[in-house]
């Protein structure tokens, strides 16, 4: 979303603060977007609508006298409640008129609302998320088109026309043609006329009007430009090869999934699928199902299947580490996984999970993120737990080891988007408060 405000600046006010309060408006524009991601159904997580934010926050600022400083006397009519010398509280906060709850005898304001297109609630949406590290692998044999200056050519579009060019070749070819000059020919006519008006040698005449014909068939027949002199700015297509990326998804949906885990997983994914594929145009998306056994699926089936069974994490990650070493190399790709899971695993599968992360995935990838659903009822801050699960445990010591791995834990679908927004930030970008 662009705000482009066109107005003059009025006297008082610089064109500073004015852009410090169309910045200010954005931000709030943003948080009125993000907090709506909670309370919307998966489906509707990628539509637009209407957002509010509160009416003070789009009033432009300007500077007023201070109350609340300086010496100031008052003479107010006397009453029974007060006598001389006595302080006079401060009405509690929200006891005056304003806002949109005001009685009736207030002059409330409300809410500033507005609606957002699909484009504009995703540009905003998704604002400052990337891949974290990506390109930092070789890059890869898939190819963009585009073009490239090669050189000129004698026929093209006029807009491509190298003005420069053409007059230089126009120029080589008057003085290679010896096409005289445009000087020489006036003053040749003006010594034949001076020599007509004095009545001079005839002789000496004939022979210059002879030689101004000449000179003037000579320019005539070697025109100022000619069409062989034209150059044209050629442009050919070039393939430019790009970064490519796969992100697997893996996502956990056994027995001890319950439909509120499920669905925090789902919202989880739904956003990163929608972030992928609004951000990048050449990044592969692996969806991986797992119980006791694991295997790859359709976004369709991903998302809506309602299969469940035992569990057993590292059946994913061998399932992952096949499809990486049949289509996927990390010599040449930017290797992604994000893993959805209740913490639960079996007991036997803790050190084989373990060793296959350490030994094989983690080498691989990029980066890996680990986001551990919760019930509603074990409520605790976003991005942080109060019971380790065995999953839990064995991911932790794997990242105080060095390991390139993030860690989250969810409870409900409100801290979904915080926590998202906090694994895939933009590394390098700066803190902005409002």
């Amino acid at each position: 979303m662009y705000i482009i405000d066109r107005r003059l600046n009025p006297g008082g006010k610089s064109l500073a603060n004015r852009q410090r309060f169309l910045r200010r408006a954005k931000a709030q524009i943003q948080r009125a977007v993000r907090q709506t991601a909670g309370d919307r159904d998966i489906t509707d997580l990628e539509r637009g609508g209407e957002i509010s934010i509160p009416a003070d926050g789009v009033r432009e600022p300007s500077f007023r006298r201070s109350g609340e400083g300086g010496v100031n006397n008052h003479i107010l009519p006397g009453n029974k409640r007060f006598v001389e010398g006595d302080a006079i509280d401060r009405p509690p906060r929200g006891a005056g008129e304003g806002g949109s709850n005001a009685g009736n005898g207030g002059g409330g304001e409300d809410d500033f609302r507005f609606a957002l297109s699909r484009e504009e609630f995703l540009d905003l949406f998704l604002e400052d998320l990337e891949l974290p590290d990506l390109a930092k692998r070789r890059l890869a044999t898939v190819e963009v088109q585009g073009l490239r200056r090669a050189g000129y050519s004698v026929s093209g579009s006029p807009v491509n026309l190298a003005l420069l060019r053409s007059m230089r070749n126009a120029l080589s070819r008057r003085i290679a043609m010896r096409r005289p000059k445009a000087a020489e020919l006036i003053h040749l006519q003006e010594e034949i006329a001076l020599l007509e008006e004095q009545g001079g040698d005839m002789e000496k005449l004939l022979e210059l009007r002879e030689r101004l014909e000449k000179l003037q068939f000579r320019s005539r027949r070697f025109p100022y430009i000619d069409p062989l002199d034209l150059r044209y700015r050629r442009f050919e297509p070039i393939s430019r090869p790009v970064a490519q990326a796969v992100m697997f998804c893996l996502m956990d949906v056994s027995g001890s999934m319950t439909e509120h885990m499920k669905d925090l997983a789902k919202r989880f994914y739904m956003l990163l699928y929608i972030f992928l594929t609004r951000r990048y145009k050449h990044v592969e998306i692996v969806f991986i199902r797992h119980t006791h056994e694991a295997k790859e699926v359709d976004e369709e089936t991903f998302f809506h299947s309602p299969e469940t069974g035992g569990t057993v994490v590292s059946s994913a990650l061998r399932e992952m580490e096949k499809i990486v070493a049949d289509r996927f190399p990390p010599e040449s790709w930017n290797i992604y996984a994000a893993q959805a899971s209740d913490g639960d695993n079996s007991p036997n599968d803790g050190a084989t999970s373990a060793a296959l992360l350490r030994d094989v995935i983690l080498p691989a990838c990029q980066y890996y993120a680990y986001l551990e659903v919760g019930s509603d009822h074990d409520r605790m801050q976003a991005g942080f737990i109060n019971h380790k699960t065995a999953l839990w445990q064995t991911y932790e010591a794997l990242q105080e080891d060095g390991a390139n791995i993030a860690i989250r834990k969810v409870n409900h679908r409100r801290e979904i988007y915080p926590v998202f927004r906090e694994l895939f930030r933009r590394r390098d970008a700066e803190t902005r408060v409002p």
